[in-house]
This record gives C-alpha cells, sequence and structure tokens, in this order.
C-alpha cells in the first residue's frame, strides 16, 4: 500500500460564530465561514480524512511538504513519516506550523483506523470506554444576556450543571471588550459561579494569558479560596521561569503549556522546572495525535496527569486512550449557541453526551467522524 495523492478542499458552511478582533470566538448572526478537509488517499482506495480552517494549510504547504514527504510512501509508517515532516519544520515552522502538522498527521490515524475497521482511540491503546466532559465557555462577551457580567456567567453555570456537566471552565473577559483584562472582574466571575453551583461542581479558570506575575497570584490565591481545580495561562507561556514561580507560590494547580510550540520537548522542560503541576497538550495545537501521546506518557512517568486541550475527534481519541487524564474539554459553550447541533458538514456530532455528563467514545472506524461527503462536493470552492 502506497499512498497516491494528498488533496485539500476547501467548502464553505453556515456558521453563528464570529471571532473579534482578537480572533476569540463569539456568537453573531449566520454568515458563511471555510473549512479545508485533508484528504489522504492510497492506491488501494483507501482514504484518511481531517478538518482545519483553510489558513491552517496553504497550497504552498501541501506542495512542499504534504507530497513532498506523502506521495508513495507506506502510511502505516506513520512515525517515520511524522517525524520526516517535523525535519522540514526546520527553517520553514513559519510554514509548517503545529497546526498544519497537526491536520496531515490527523488523517494519517483516520486512514490507518478506517483501513483496519478500527477507532484511532483503540489501536493507541484503548482505556476507556467513557469519559466526563467539562464545560468549556466562550470569553466572556459584552451581549447582553449572554457572558457580559458575573452573573450571567453565574446563570449559564447552572444551566450547564442541570445539562449534567460535573465540571465547568471558565474563559472570561479579554481585549477586545472595553474593560478587559480585569483581575477583579475574572474574580467576580469565579466566585458568581461558584455560588451558583455549589461545592461539589469541580471550576477551572483559563485566565487571560498576558496578565503580570502579581495579577496571576492575585487571581491564584482567590481561587484557592472559591475550591477551583486548576488554573490555566495566565501569563505569556515562552516565560517558563514565570510559570514556576506561579506554582511555588500557589497551593491550586497550575496547568499548562497549552498553547506553546516545542511538542513534547517543551513539556519535558516544564516538568523538570516545575513550571506545572498538571501537563497540557492538544492533539491539534501540539503537532498532532503522535507527540500529543508522547506528552501523556511523560507526564504518566511523573506521577502526573495531562489533560487534553480542546474539543474535537483527535483530542477524544487521545482522552479515549490515556489513563492519566480526567477530562474531555467539550466547547466553547454560550447561552445564544447549541452546541449538540452538528455543522452542515457533519451528519453528528463527535462526542456527544449523556445526562451524566460522559462523553462516549465512537465505535466508528478511524477517528469516528461522520462525514457528510456529499454537503462537502456540493458547497466545495476550491481543490489543491
Amino acid at each position: 500500500m502506497k499512498i497516491s495523492s494528498v488533496e485539500v478542499s476547501v467548502f464553505t458552511y453556515p456558521t453563528r460564530r464570529v471571532s473579534d478582533s482578537a480572533g476569540h470566538s463569539h456568537p453573531g448572526e449566520e454568515s458563511q465561514a471555510k473549512m479545508a478537509m485533508l484528504t489522504i488517499t492510497t492506491d488501494e482506495g483507501d482514504c484518511g480524512y481531517s478538518f482545519a480552517p483553510p489558513e491552517v494549510v496553504r497550497p504552498h504547504v501541501v506542495n512542499a511538504f504534504f507530497r513532498k514527504v506523502l506521495v508513495g510512501q507506506n502510511p502505516f509508517d506513520r512515525e517515520r513519516l511524522w517525524q520526516d515532516l517535523v525535519h522540514w519544520q526546520r527553517g520553514s515552522a513559519h510554514q509548517l506550523t503545529e497546526r498544519a502538522l497537526s491536520f496531515v498527521e490527523q488523517a494519517l490515524w483516520d486512514l490507518i483506523g478506517r483501513k483496519l475497521n478500527m477507532p484511532v482511540h483503540k489501536l493507541l491503546g484503548g482505556f476507556r470506554e467513557k469519559v466526563p466532559a467539562y464545560g468549556s465557555t466562550m470569553c466572556g462577551d459584552e451581549l447582553k444576556g449572554g457572558l457580559s457580567t458575573p452573573d450571567e456567567f453565574g446563570q449559564f453555570a447552572e444551566k450547564l450543571v442541570a445539562r449534567g456537566y460535573q465540571a465547568i471552565k471558565l474563559h472570561t473577559w479579554m481585549p477586545p471588550v472595553a474593560f478587559a483584562p480585569d483581575p477583579k472582574m475574572d474574580i467576580k466571575a469565579c466566585a458568581a459561579v461558584r455560588e451558583a453551583v455549589g461545592p461539589d461542581i469541580e471550576l477551572m479558570l483559563d485566565g487571560y494569558h498576558w496578565y503580570s506575575r502579581s495579577q496571576a497570584l492575585t487571581i491564584g490565591k482567590a481561587l484557592e479560596k472559591l475550591n477551583f481545580a486548576w488554573f490555566e495561562e495566565p501569563m505569556e507561556e515562552e516565560s517558563m521561569a514565570s510559570y514556576a514561580w506561579l506554582a511555588e507560590n500557589l497551593s491550586i494547580d497550575v496547568i499548562g503549556p497549552e498553547s506553546l510550540g516545542g511538542k513534547h520537548h517543551s513539556r519535558a522542560d516544564w516538568v523538570k522546572a516545575g513550571a506545572c503541576d498538571i501537563l497540557r497538550a492538544g492533539a491539534n495545537g501540539v503537532g498532532g495525535i503522535s507527540p500529543c501521546m508522547k506528552v501523556a506518557s511523560l507526564a504518566e512517568a511523573f506521577g502526573m496527569d495531562c489533560e487534553v486541550h480542546g474539543n474535537g475527534a483527535a483530542s477524544l481519541a487521545v482522552v479515549g486512550a490515556i489513563r492519566n487524564c480526567r477530562w474531555y474539554e467539550r466547547g466553547l459553550l454560550h447561552p445564544f449557541l447549541e452546541y449538540d447541533e452538528p455543522a452542515a458538514y457533519l451528519n453528528s456530532i463527535v462526542d456527544p453526551m449523556d445526562e451524566q455528563g460522559f462523553v462516549h467514545l465512537s465505535d466508528r472506524p478511524g477517528l469516528g467522524e461522520d462525514i457528510n461527503f456529499d454537503y462537502i462536493e456540493t458547497h466545495t470552492v476550491s481543490r489543491d
């Protein structure tokens, strides 16, 4: 079996999610967005698929890296192919980004799973069949009745608990919201949510990532009193020393790094430096499923949990395959949006949740996405 082609189809789909000037998602009027589907095909007719925003994978990236490395190769040599792609990141990391690397690596896993008629989470190890989800909110906003005040965060948290969530993670206000960043408002929102849900629901805060050390410490001390489970990304993650200092000065768990590059290598440095109590990696942002599994194994070797960042098929597959992860991140959630309604290019969502707050791992082959190929074909605007 050899890979015969690597193609990217860009298509349109309706969405009510809009991005503000800083890139944060919020509810808005329905509009047409674009999504890219990567298809890896073999000479035996087997295919693997993955999805990412079109800006993640430009035509030059497909031609200069994906096709150069993959075409003519056996897709089951996944680790070697991934390492070969990593080699090409040297001097080209601004083009072949961690996100782009994740995009192609996920399609390889999907192809292998489909070929073997097995879910990827089983190929990775198959640790569990279900996992509790935490509801991950959108960032605070200025929409009346949305997430514009601490009380509205509290009211939304009550609805999430009623839906079945056993834990909630807040994303509070960030620029361009007029008053953000504001540690006092963050603390008020966290206090309102704790009061609304009571003492038994686990809570987390994903903070504004440009706070100073003193501001992060102030918020962290407040979270300790509110019995929050973890504190995530309040400062620039390039400053590992700042996180080591924060972890030393707080009893609440500090989790990270979330968005820092460097795959498993940078995470190893964080463990050695004592910069976190829980490691963080996401299949979409750390270079793929494989490096995410490497981070999980690294964490396990040091007796640490590895909480997988972000929702979606790839991250869920990793969560289903490892022991040292307590939660699946389900979101981003907002009072004005219905999470359980699938995007037009999918027939169903990959992470349905039951009334007890558990997401069940799919038994569909590959990454488990139920793709509406007819819709994608009809709405494709370009192919590379």
